[in-house]
């Protein structure tokens, strides 16, 4: 995930991470500052040059390892495939927060990300950057040489404008307002490429914070109640390596490549992003995914579901050494998969059967008899995060002993079809999911549930309705998972202030007083210690509410991909959950497309002639 994907994240799994950068402390990279110029710039005055404080210790990476391959071609089409199509090109306002946003968000870059195998921060819009002593403030030298995709330049003020741009009221988006006034405090020009970004209070790891996303200023320039509507479907311009060339709604979009992309040759950026055009088609069944996949209209198919690793991978394409498959284990947090009550739902009200629904899940015979083992069950939220996770929080296994006791003590009896009930009313709810592939997973639930007494309604909608109805907190249990940032982050998900409200991640409802004060005193400690300690008791509170019942692990990347698409040596980085995304500048765009081999492969297939199989499984980076 990039800078700024990570500092708005409010998106679905599929996604972008960071990563921290070793010894944080940032008192020791800079000097004393001078006070600040009055001319701090803010959405109501006019363009002033701030001062900058003297004696600032630039600071910049250009020798971290490149994470890229000479070897790398350029051209060709990825032919990929979504579900479902956005209801929005906008990346925020109403109906934007779908899995769509992460392509267009990594094609914005951030003023810095961070080296996806070291941790360190590296160059992105920004050449140099330095912090100030007051740990709310960093300071950075933007690159003369980025550009618009509509040839304006990059600057300050499309930085400050930023803030001007989130604290509207016309974008529709209180999430975003709240952020951008209560969480930071300005940005100062103090030259067109010159800015500091000043937080609102001192906070640990302020680069996690500060590296921020520029917004093209003369693209939106003063917004007005008719933003949402004007810019439903408008192509804003972007820094990255490609932009939107055509789309046709409900059937395809279609990205380009800038040949002449200002950053083709910068350290980090260069020989990556090699594909001439990447095109979407909205493909709404993976089981039709797949045998597009095995047609040759989709480059890569991802295998992670043990029935496609195992079983449909086991045919001649494959065999005759046409399609090659990649198992490649990653490190870094991982992403909250799992079942989430909304607790505003008069069943979940009672803690108890929170409990009870928890126990009646037979996740472990999913993992064994439906995932071959192959997938690990997730022991809560938050997970990967090393010092800052509860390593001795443990998920409640399938005990229907407990059920029952969990259920007589709130009253509630089995009626004669099996099904708890109460007062007329049965342990009945509905679970909202998405993919197909995950009907068998639910099926088992349902029948063991069904054992325990509860019975579970399984309601499959497309990737799009899911997340909508999600967000607008109608159902009873959703089935998916969030994306993830390099430090837990538990305001959004679980703070009262989002509870109880449409468009907020709070999908739980969570709403508890205890838990809001622990949350509130994690945002405002700059001690390590006392954050981890924190992080540590809010997951034991999280795990109390019973509004979360973590399901499945999958520490890994599996893939199916026809030969004519080439990895570099290394395969991918120890953040990589993607080999074959084509935007991520944090671990993206690391493949190519050999022409010469697709013609090879094509002219093999007409005539029967094979290749020797591959099949690579790559531990480098698998933690034990």
């Amino acid at each position: 995930m990039k800078f700024n994907t990570m500092m708005m994240a409010l998106i679905l799994l599929l996604c972008v991470y960071l990563s921290g950068c070793g010894d944080n402390d940032p008192q020791k990279d800079s000097q004393k500052e001078q006070p600040e110029s009055k001319s701090i710039i803010t959405p109501e005055e006019k363009k002033e040059y701030a001062v900058l404080p003297e004696n600032i210790k630039w600071l910049t990476n250009e020798s971290d390892p490149v994470f890229s391959s000479k070897k790398a071609l350029k051209g060709g089409i990825l032919h990929s495939a979504v579900t479902s199509f956005p209801m929005t090109f906008r990346v925020v306002g109403p109906d934007s927060n779908g899995s769509f946003r992460s392509a267009i968000l990594d094609n914005q870059l951030s003023s810095i990300n961070i080296h996806p195998n070291t941790d360190n921060i590296i160059s992105e819009l920004a050449t140099h950057w330095a912090f100030g002593d007051d740990k709310k403030t960093m300071y950075f030298k933007l690159d003369k040489d980025a550009r618009w995709s509509d040839g304006k330049p990059v600057t300050a003020w499309d930085y400050a404008y930023t803030l001007e741009f989130m604290r509207s009221e016309h974008i529709i988006a209180p999430w975003y307002n709240d952020y951008y006034t209560k969480e930071l405090e300005a940005v100062m020009v103090y030259d067109d490429y010159t800015i500091g970004v000043k937080s609102t209070k001192a906070v640990p790891d302020l680069y996690l914070k500060l590296g921020i996303s520029p917004i093209p200023k003369h693209y939106f320039g003063t917004l007005d109640e008719t933003f949402v509507q004007k810019y439903n479907w408008e192509i804003v311009p972007n820094t990255g390596a490609y932009q939107i060339s055509d789309f046709k709604k409900g059937k395809f979009i279609k990205f380009k490549r800038k040949k002449e992309w200002w950053a083709k040759d910068k350290t980090y950026l260069k020989n990556r992003f090699n594909v001439d055009d990447v095109v979407f088609d909205v493909i709404r069944d993976s089981n039709l995914q797949w045998e597009y996949f095995k047609k040759g209209k989709l480059d890569a198919f991802g295998l992670t579901m043990p029935k496609y690793w195992h079983k449909k991978s086991n045919i001649s394409l494959f065999q005759k050494g046409y399609i090659n498959k990649i198992w490649f284990f990653n490190n870094q947090e991982r992403s909250a998969q799992g079942m989430w009550l909304n607790q505003d739902k008069e069943i979940f009200k009672d803690r108890r059967l929170c409990y009870a629904f928890a126990h009646a899940m037979n996740i472990e015979k999913v993992i064994n008899n439906v995932l071959r083992g192959d997938y690990f069950r997730l022991a809560q939220a938050f997970s990967g995060y090393g010092e800052y996770t509860d390593h001795g929080i443990k998920p409640r296994g399938y005990d229907i002993a407990k059920v029952g006791a969990l259920m007589m003590s709130a009253g509630w009896n089995r009626g004669s079809d099996g099904v708890w009930q109460k007062d007329g009313r049965k342990f009945s709810v509905k679970v909202t999911y998405s993919y197909e592939e995950h009907t068998p997973r639910l099926v088992v639930l349902k029948e063991d549930a069904l054992k325990a007494g509860i019975e579970l309604l399984l309601e499959r909608l497309d990737s799009t309705a899911m997340f909508k109805k999600f967000l607008e907190k109608k159902h009873d249990v959703a089935w998916m998972g969030w994306s993830t940032n390099i430090r837990p982050s538990y305001w959004q998900g679980w703070h009262s202030d989002n509870a109880h409200k449409p468009q907020t991640n709070n999908i739980t409802n969570t709403d508890d007083p205890e838990l809001d004060e622990l949350i509130d005193k994690y945002r405002a400690s700059l001690n390590k210690e006392e954050r981890i300690d924190l992080s540590i008791k809010i997951q034991d509170a999280i795990h109390e509410t019973g509004a979360f019942v973590p399901t499945f692990m999958v520490p890994y990347v599996r893939l199916g991909y026809w030969r004519w698409l080439e990895l570099p040596d290394f395969h991918g980085t120890k953040r990589s959950d993607s080999l074959f995304d084509p935007f991520s500048t944090t671990t993206g765009g690391l493949f190519w497309i050999n022409a010469g081999k697709k013609d090879e492969t094509l002219n093999a297939k007409k005539k029967d002639r094979v290749f020797q199989p591959v099949v690579i499984i790559d531990e480098q980076f698998r933690v034990e």
